[in-house]
């Protein structure tokens, strides 16, 4: 009788506390001058845009 042993190893990414926080502030600083720059930009097909897909989602914007 013949056994087939499988290793799986995990290599995955392993960050330190600080990189994770660097990580997530950049993610927040890019997430809201998309919002902010969507919602307050001066091309009227940009901001409609944006508006519908706030509605279209279910966020309320006004």
């Amino acid at each position: 009788m013949n056994t087939a042993t499988t290793t799986v190893s995990n290599s995955g990414l392993s960050l330190s506390l600080s990189q994770r926080l660097i990580a997530g502030s950049l993610a927040l600083m890019l997430g809201l001058t998309l919002l902010v720059g969507t919602g307050f930009a001066g091309d009227f097909r940009l901001h409609n845009g944006a508006h519908d897909t706030r509605h279209a989602m279910g966020f309320p914007c006004h």
